[in-house]
């Protein structure tokens, strides 16, 4: 199975370290989820990583000033899933107040308070839809990691703003490269919710629906995850030509810094979950486990 299909993964906002211990440490997050949550004494896949961080910032991110490593969940056995997922606190507010906004400016095209959220809170979301050659830039590594894995059964693992670029990637390629197809998305933490990113699809592709070129879509989102504000996809993004919606699937994301803070939107967290174990067990084999 290894060699028949692959997990590609495309990282988010922020600066991030060097490639090379970014992709250790996100492959490192999926087999830490693959033994805890499906019981796999050594788990095998592979894994491409699409690293776009130096297209923005002029020298990847220091050991010393990184406050979010990887860091494995302490103890054992399986790790919180949707079942043991906590109540929406800050969300019981702020979601259905920022679904009034979001109605609000999806209808009348004016999104003032999506335009702050994106420059003051997710900078390189901004940047991304204001500046073309950098969203070509990196939409080209995304769609060029993809293409090379073409005759594979691709995973494609996308978090935060790297949702964003996966959309936008595979609507193009339903027009580029109609053969091309992927056979479970999974979002995790993704803004793709957010009023003014709908405006942008709109804009550009039509209709923001599930991609016609991808087999399934599973989006997970912790209810503490302020990135992913609205939660749930399957009400913003209309069923594919074929019917496929949105799976919607609450996690527990259990990421904590070396400090001892909590990071609800964090990639590794959102990794090692159950829910994304379960998907990823079907493009991983064991040499010994169950």
């Amino acid at each position: 199975m290894g060699s028949t299909s692959v997990i590609v993964g495309i990282h988010g906002l922020a600066n991030k370290p060097p490639v090379d211990e970014k992709t250790r440490w996100w492959r490192a997050a999926i087999a830490e989820g693959l033994i805890r949550n499906e019981g796999l004494s050594d788990p095998h896949f592979a894994f491409e990583f699409v690293y776009w961080a130096d297209l923005r910032y002029d020298a990847p991110l220091r050991e010393e000033s990184n406050r979010e490593p990887y860091r494995r969940h302490g103890g054992a056995g399986p790790l919180p899933g949707e079942d043991e997922a906590p109540a929406l606190t800050e969300k019981v507010v702020l979601a259905p107040l920022y679904a009034g906004i979001d109605r609000l400016e999806e209808t009348t095209g004016v999104t003032l308070v999506d335009d702050a959220i994106l420059e003051y809170r997710f900078d390189d979301l901004w940047y991304y839809h204001a500046e073309r050659d950098f969203a070509r830039d990196v939409r080209a590594r995304l769609a060029a990691r993809l293409r090379a894995c073409r005759h594979r059964r691709i995973l494609l693992v996308a978090h935060s703003m790297g949702s964003v670029i996966a959309y936008d990637v595979l609507r193009l390629l339903e027009r580029e490269d109609p053969a091309l197809r992927v056979e479970h998305l999974v979002t995790v933490g993704s803004p793709l919710g957010l009023a003014k990113v709908k405006l942008k699809i709109e804009a550009e592709h039509g209709a923001a629906r599930v991609p016609a070129n991808v087999a399934r879509w599973t989006n997970l989102a912790d209810g503490h995850d302020v990135v992913a504000i609205m939660g749930t996809l399957d009400e913003a993004f209309a069923p594919s030509d074929a019917g496929l919606r949105v799976v919607d699937r609450r996690v527990v994301n259990t990421y904590s810094r070396p400090d001892g803070g909590r990071n609800h939107h964090k990639s590794y967290g959102y990794l090692r979950t159950p829910e994304l174990s379960r998907i990823a067990r079907a493009y991983a084999t064991s040499s010994g486990g169950a």
